[in-house]
């Protein structure tokens, strides 16, 4: 046997691992320490810089997109190639073509994703409201910027904002856009980041506008007054809810409802469906209408399809005769996508971080941004006329004796010496003896220099404005005030989503359309169920049952009628007999406890069907006990398909029952005797489950065997099975009564 290598033995140079120190141990580490070395960088890498946006409206991967497009100069020029967009974009964002290119579809006018979208786009962009609609590649499709997007960069030159190196340090890029308009209200702007998420809702830009001039005014304004509701790009109707509106605009969180918008051709007898709920697809509602035909549930729908083309989206409907348009609607909007919330949950990162706004803190975030902005931008124009004025200021010097001036630059022997002597010539400092030295000889006329010099009272009078300006916050938010209202002069436009007011119609249950005719039910003992009408029953032969099965139940009932199903496990399973296909006699029909999805192994063992829950249920247990419950204790308002504690289980169901009436029943034990009870004499029990009460003595170790409704041909002296007190042990059946229940 080899000899085990010490561990403090160097591994052989042959072995791979030789070179590796520590190969192989394990060490322990808690999970806290991996996760704050591991997971929290990333986390906060996608909070900060990926998924939330800023004040400004943008997440970083539009902001680069947006900017690379600006500096291609495509704010004015003509489009170009998506391709050559993505990959200029790439010298910011370095996320991958495809992942820019998407972006850059979600921006386009095409795509229809925005209000107001910020990229002029040709060609094949999909549709923000079809999951299967795609977009063509890049290299087919081409773009420019929207007219909009220049009050996105308005300025940007000017200093109003920071510029930071990209991610290699060649070029430099904005951190936020200086927009003149909440944008970040405007333009809906969804984002899922590590442990929180972002989903602001869009607003009409005129509201906006106008709530942002009316809070800079004046700070207690309310915001119902001007900001109504959402805006969603694809329009529909938003169901008005005014104290959810208000707790969205105070909290930042909440849910809008939106629902279709529809029309009724009466020519054709068919519903157009033309405006969908942001959150809904064209493809997820056709199949969930689809869905609910297969199911039943939905029976006056006779076809549907897609009529989307170039005009926009037409979803169609066509209706059965007779069909009720608006009640067909209103069951819809309950149980499709047609009618969707849309979750508010406007987290935006101000100064690198992030926290949940409501309106109001939201838009004064922004009017902080851009009122910065507006000072930096004044601090830029302010040093710029006054380098101009000192410029003047020393031109206006020579304007004094233009041929002294001449004579100083002409008799200095050496060009260096040219500005020095014309600063002790004049008094001026070297800036303004530099410019002076580099004006054209042409330009030495006392017409040219008068000219030049009477701007410097209107400079003068600028200077003294824009520091009157900056000394005076109100005159910056009138500043800010004036580009509002030019923006939503420029770019207004008409509501899309229009508000609905709901009606106490629309809080009501749609009540099912279900055409009531008599039927005929059939019940077997292996559990398949047949509805039959009664002319097909009447030209039906046999009744075609599974090998060794036979009906257990037949009843007559209607089609509108509930149905209750009783199982081996005591539980009851609730449907409607127009849930069910009508059938013919030669068909094995329903399997029920694959029909109303019963659990594995369970058996459906009784039948009763009723419509007002009207008479009661009996239950006969082997221990001799019976309860009598009201038919009334299985009603629900909600329709629930499964009660739970439908009978007691407390000892095995030997039969149960349906009364609309009291009468006796003939009861026999495993030992043989027989025993009649009549119902009225069980007091009925209003709990589902209970226990009942006894009405036969068994004999140790037997147990009761049948239960039949009793007629006079049972038995031949049924004055012998009665009694008068309960519970009671029965008697021996004679042989004159020793007939038909031989087969029980």
């Amino acid at each position: 046997m080899a000899a085990k290598r010490s561990k403090k033995e160097p591994k052989r140079a042959g072995n791979p691992a030789a070179v590796i120190e520590n190969a192989g141990v394990m060490v322990e580490q808690p999970i806290t320490e991996t996760l704050e070395k591991n997971y929290m960088p990333y986390a906060m890498s996608v909070i900060v810089s990926r998924a939330i946006p800023e004040i400004d409206g943008f997440k970083p991967s539009h902001r680069k997109l947006l900017y690379t497009m600006y500096k291609m100069g495509l704010l004015n020029g003509p489009r170009t190639k998506s391709a050559n967009v993505v990959g200029t974009a790439m010298k910011l964002n370095p996320h991958g073509d495809q992942t820019i290119y998407e972006t850059l579809v979600r921006l386009s006018r095409g795509c229809e994703a925005l209000l107001h979208p910020y990229v002029d786009s040709k060609g094949n962009f999909g549709k923000a409201y079809s999951r299967d609609m795609a977009y063509a590649a890049s290299r087919y499709t081409e773009v420019k910027l929207d007219a909009i997007s220049a009050e996105l960069f308005r300025d940007i030159d000017q200093d109003t904002v920071d510029m930071v190196d990209n991610y290699d340090g060649t070029l430099k890029e904005p951190t936020l856009l200086p927009v003149t308009f909440p944008a970040i209200l405007v333009n809906a702007n969804i984002g899922i980041a590590v442990g929180m998420a972002s989903s602001i809702c869009p607003f009409n830009l005129a509201e906006v506008c106008e709530t942002t001039i009316a809070l800079l005014r004046n700070p207690n304004h309310d915001l119902m007054e001007t900001l109504k509701a959402p805006d969603f790009p694809g329009g529909g109707y938003i169901v008005y809810d005014e104290e959810s509106l208000r707790k969205i605009y105070e909290t930042g969180r909440g849910t809008i409802k939106v629902r279709a918008r529809w029309a009724y051709d009466r020519a054709n007898n068919c519903i157009d469906i033309t405006e969908i709920p942001p959150t809904a697809t064209v493809e997820a509602i056709m199949d969930k209408v689809a869905e609910l035909v297969k199911a039943g549930k939905v029976r006056e729908v006779s076809d549907m399809r897609d009529e989307t083309d170039l005009s926009g989206l037409k979803l169609t409907f066509d209706l059965k005769r007779g069909a009720d348009p608006e009640a067909l609607m209103r069951k819809l909007f309950r149980m499709t996508p047609l009618e969707d919330g849309f979750a508010c949950n406007f987290n935006v990162l101000v100064a690198g971080t992030p926290k949940v706004y409501g309106v109001r803190e939201l838009i004064g975030e922004w009017a902080a941004f851009r009122e910065e902005c507006v000072r930096r931008r004044l601090h830029f124009d302010l040093g710029k006329k006054q380098e101009k004025l000192h410029l003047l200021q020393g031109l206006e010097r020579i304007l004094l004796d233009i041929d002294k001036a001449i004579r100083i630059v002409r008799e200095t022997e050496e060009e260096r010496e040219v500005v020095p002597n014309l600063m002790i010539g004049f008094g001026i400092d070297e800036i303004q003896a530099e410019y002076v030295a580099e004006i054209r000889l042409r330009h030495l006329n006392r017409e040219y220099i008068l000219k030049r010099t009477q701007e410097i009272q209107e400079l003068q009078e600028q200077i003294a404005q824009i520091e009157a300006t900056l000394a005076d916050r109100k005159k910056v938010r009138e500043v800010i005030i004036r580009e509002l209202k030019a923006v939503a002069k420029a770019y207004q436009k008409p509501r899309r989503s229009l508000l609905y007011y709901p009606t106490p119609e629309d809080g009501q249950e749609p009540e099912q359309q279900v055409p009531d005719y008599p039927v005929h039910l059939f019940f077997t003992q292996e559990g398949y169920f047949k509805k039959i009408t009664p002319q097909s029953l009447r030209m039906s032969g046999e009744q075609k049952l599974k090998e060794g099965d036979r009906v257990a139940q037949q009843l007559e009932a209607s089609n509108g009628a509930d149905l209750l199903f009783f199982t081996d496990r005591c539980q009851v399973y609730k449907a409607k007999a127009s849930d069910f296909e009508d059938g013919k006699a030669s068909q094995l029909g329903d399997y029920i406890p694959a029909k109303l999805g019963m659990e594995e192994g369970e058996s459906a063992v009784f039948l009763a069907a009723t419509r007002e829950y009207a008479g009661w249920m009996l239950f006969f247990f082997q221990n001799g006990k019976a309860a009598k419950v009201p038919l009334s204790s299985y009603a629900t308002k909600t329709n629930r398909k499964k009660l739970l504690g439908a009978y007691s289980g407390q000892s095995p169901l030997a039969a149960a029952f349906q009364l609309e009436e009291d009468r006796e029943f003939l009861l026999a034990a495993s030992g043989g005797r027989m025993l009649l009870v009549h119902s009225g004499a069980i007091p009925a029990k209003a709990t589902r489950g209970s226990q009942g009460v006894a009405v036969m003595a068994l004999k140790r170790g037997n147990f009761l065997a049948t239960v039949r409704p009793f007629t006079e041909e049972l038995v031949a002296n049924p004055h012998r099975y009665r009694t008068k007190t309960l519970p009671a042990a029965g008697q021996l059946p004679r042989p004159e009564d020793r007939g038909e229940q031989l087969t029980f």
